[in-house]
């Protein structure tokens, strides 16, 4: 499956490439509209590949008691930061992408930032569980998203180049926004299926006895585990 989803992509890079040469011949902004939903289905299917930070935007969802509606404000957070880091690199030229062998597109130092993030995230959110509090800051799932989406997005950084490298970059800043939009579609799911995951668990325990009160504090505190956890792996395989 993963497989698939890979040689996909790569179809639908070789014919992003094929029109951004076209576009840069003609300057035909009608032939580069034309390509954009191709730029949504190419952004949601990336978004299925491994990375994005799915798992911890789940257990975030899962533990955080967020509103359905919050939650896909915290997915577009993570959307726009993931899709728009890469934009500024590519336009910047910042030098904080790896281009050794095996890891080409990859920002090492963001990915630590990153994690490092989400790990204080989840050691506040399990102090917060066991200290009975249930009120979260106003802003905090968007700041949740920025931080997991910290890590800049590969594929966008090689449309970008490839589209400034034909003197074009705005046609790659447009089909990056396009990607961003179905990058989004897909978190925007995966948050979805964590509310219900969330909602149906909470159901069944309840059923066994537990209190509302003590599944909210069971859930945060294994949310808050899942990011530390993932803070302490980034930081013992770099």
């Amino acid at each position: 499956m993963i497989q698939a989803l890979f040689d996909y992509q790569r179809e639908i890079y070789l014919s992003v490439a094929q029109h951004l040469k076209s576009f840069a011949a003609d300057g035909s902004w009608l032939a580069l509209f034309m390509v954009l939903p191709m730029g949504v289905v190419f952004g949601a299917a990336h978004a299925l590949t491994p990375g994005h930070s799915k798992t911890l935007l789940a257990a975030y969802i899962t533990g955080s008691q967020v509103k359905l509606s919050r939650g896909l404000l915290v997915s577009l957070a993570l959307s726009l930061t993931h899709i728009a880091l890469a934009v500024l690199i590519a336009v910047l030229a910042l030098p904080v992408v790896s281009i050794a062998l095996g890891s080409a597109g990859r920002a090492p130092a963001l990915e630590a930032l990153s994690r490092g993030l989400l790990g204080l995230v989840g050691a506040w959110m399990i102090w917060r569980a066991l200290r009975g509090r249930r009120q979260h800051h106003a802003h905090e799932g968007e700041a949740v998203g920025v931080m997991a989406g910290l890590i800049p997005c590969p594929l966008t950084l090689f449309v970008m180049t490839f589209a400034i490298a034909r003197g074009v970059p705005w046609a790659g800043i447009v089909f990056a926004m396009a990607m961003m939009a179905g990058v989004a579609i897909t978190l925007g799911i995966v948050v979805g299926l964590a509310v219900l995951f969330r909602s149906g668990s909470a159901i069944i325990l309840e059923r066994f006895g537990s209190n509302t009160a003590r599944i909210s504090t069971l859930l945060e505190i294994g949310t808050g585990m899942i990011l530390i956890g993932a803070a302490v792996r980034q930081f013992l395989v770099a």
